[in-house]
């Protein structure tokens, strides 16, 4: 492959094409009177007293490596980590999970094992998975491929509410540690691996699950913010929940990169693309005052 197949673009996605549609949908959005669009979950205010949060995301084409892998359970896994955590960010508990399956054809043993890979993750939550749907589109999908996605719902008090609006100049952020890839940056992963046997240990390892330490840290420190990186990378997601006017300085190098991201280098992916791509071993982004930069590993700060 050629230096200019190692980029994201190059794979077959524009993170820009990506911008433009969410900027677009927007409006719609708000028309509804919805709030808050572009958060990592979305807000209802059920009564005066609490909220809400729905948030709804895939898996992606992690799955069809997963598929050769035979390791569709911890695609299931992926699935519940990635809609849980997005549900985090607002300080909410989550409630419940709903799945949605599709492929060319279904497989019965491969359904099983999403499901019940998501189900694992739902019981360490204490989150239901209520339902879901199956669907068979041969007219969308290729032979053999599948799709798997959900939407979470998770409740949360006012007064617990984590929206960011307190965020600063000097507040300091912390990074909570990613198990690898999670689920993002696969088209990319899948350019370079081909059609070629891979290290699914170190590929596919399942996207963590931050409820415990999302729940830990608020008890040691003031958490103002939390960020889900997801596709973007930190730079492309830690923003979102920052108030307009305030960015943030990283110290790339305050961390330990899980030994995929070493592959990547491996295979000429470059460091601004990785950056702009990957979580490059920082999962979920924490926001707190200065004086609590003793809770966990400082990665930067507001500016």
């Amino acid at each position: 492959m050629s230096s200019g197949g190692r980029t994201y673009e190059a794979a077959g996605v524009s993170l820009a094409a990506a911008e433009a549609v969410v900027d677009r949908l927007r409006a719609a959005v708000e028309s509804t009177g919805a709030e808050g669009f572009g958060a990592f979950a979305g807000l209802y205010p059920l009564d005066e007293r609490r909220f809400l949060a729905a948030t709804t995301d895939g898996v992606g084409s992690k799955l069809v490596l997963s598929r050769r892998a035979g390791r569709l359970r911890d695609a299931g896994r992926d699935l519940a980590a990635h809609c849980i955590d997005d549900v985090l960010t607002t300080g909410a508990e989550p409630l419940f999970l709903l799945d949605y399956v599709a492929a060319h054809g279904l497989e019965l043993e491969q359904v099983a094992e999403l499901v019940e890979g998501a189900a694992e993750v739902c019981r360490e939550a204490g989150c239901a998975l209520i339902g879901g749907e199956t669907a068979e589109l041969p007219g969308v999908y290729r032979e053999q491929e599948l799709d798997f996605a959900g939407t979470c719902v998770g409740i949360v008090d006012r007064e617990r509410l984590i929206d960011g609006k307190r965020c600063e100049p000097g507040d300091i952020v912390l990074g909570l540690p990613s198990s690898g890839l999670h689920t993002n940056g696969f088209s990319l992963v899948r350019a370079l691996v081909g059609e070629d046997d891979f290290d699914a240990d170190l590929l596919l390892a399942p996207h963590r699950l931050y409820l415990d330490h999302v729940r830990g840290l608020r008890e040691r420190a003031d958490v103002k913010a939390l960020a889900h990186v997801t596709g973007g990378g930190i730079l492309g997601n830690l923003p979102r929940v920052l108030p307009e006017g305030i960015g943030v300085e990283l110290d790339w190098d305050s961390w330990e990169r899980p030994p995929v991201y070493a592959w990547l280098d491996e295979q000429g992916v470059a460091e601004e693309e990785q950056r702009r791509v990957f979580n490059l071993g920082i999962g979920m982004c924490a926001v707190v005052p200065a004086a609590d930069a003793g809770a966990g590993t400082v990665i930067g700060e507001l500016v």
